[in-house]
């Protein structure tokens, strides 16, 4: 069995990605390695189907219900500094200079660590600009935002605001498959789950050895029990990195699921070697007792 106290701790993780994954090996890479798989959703919860598009049911934050709550918890002197930019920005009519002010907005809301507001001036700023790098810049805060949202509403503004800014990235560059991975997790986050996996199989059909995109469609494939196409994915990624985590981690539940134990004992032993910590180990240790 796996120790109470670890125990405890998946019960108090938030997704941290969008993938979600029916593998408790798949929270142990969470735990130790900030990994890019997250534990399965409680019973009843809205996950992504793998076969089609399901989409979030959980109503959207609202900005104004965000900025409401961060303006609370910003000390008076931040309040004030705030307040002055935006009577400053409430004179502008220049695009321009708009888009200067909103990056300013952005890095002082930034500096009193409340996030969402700083990515969205930051997103409003790019937006004005039509820069790539910002674009690039704001849709990764509202990525990251979402991975981490501690509520499904906040979860699916988030990822709502990602795609867009992602979409306004491919928009200036449609060759930027950066771009297109995270916009494909971003899609299956929010529901939309065989937009995204077209917008994966789209980019491995120009790189099939692009690690993120084989990564996600691996997680996918066993999401939907596709077995063996998500065994070929992690093995595509342990090619050309043999110790690549997320790809042991994978590979070793996708063969469990299979029923091949021994294979997967074998690739849960690789990873700890590769992690080479002792905590680590005593939940691998641990989870193959689970299944062995």
């Amino acid at each position: 069995m796996i120790s109470p106290t670890f125990a405890r701790k998946l019960q108090s993780l938030r997704p941290i990605h969008y993938i979600t994954i029916a593998a408790a090996v798949a929270l142990i890479a969470i735990l130790y390695f900030g990994g890019n798989i997250v534990p399965p959703k409680k019973e009843g919860a809205n996950t992504p189907v793998a076969s089609g598009n399901t989409p979030h049911s959980v109503a959207p934050a609202s900005f104004d219900s965000i900025l409401s709550v961060a303006r609370q918890q910003l000390p008076a002197h931040a309040a004030e500094e705030i307040k002055t930019i935006e009577t400053q920005l409430a004179a502008i009519r220049d695009s321009s200079r708009m888009a200067v002010v909103f990056d300013t907005l952005a890095k002082v809301w930034q500096r009193h660590k409340q996030g969402p507001v700083a990515a969205y001036y930051y997103l409003l700023a790019a937006k004005l600009d039509n820069s790539e790098k910002k674009l690039t810049f704001a849709a990764q805060l509202f990525l990251d935002l979402a991975r981490k949202a501690n509520s499904e509403s906040a979860q699916a503004w988030s990822g709502q605001m990602a795609i867009d800014g992602f979409n306004r990235v491919l928009s200036i560059n449609p060759g930027n498959d950066t771009a297109k991975v995270l916009l494909a997790e971003c899609y299956i986050g929010t529901g939309q789950t065989m937009d995204g996996v077209m917008m994966l199989r789209e980019v491995t059909e120009k790189d099939p050895n692009n690690v993120p995109a084989n990564l996600i469609l691996g997680q996918q494939g066993i999401v939907s029990g596709q077995l063996d196409k998500a065994m070929a994915r992690f093995e595509t990624v342990l090619k050309q990195e043999p110790r690549n985590i997320e790809a042991l981690l994978g590979l070793a539940e996708a063969y469990k699921n299979d029923g091949d134990k021994e294979k997967a004992i074998n690739l849960l032993e690789q990873s700890k070697q590769v992690m080479n910590n002792p905590e680590f180990s005593k939940d691998i240790d641990a989870y193959i007792k689970s299944f062995k």
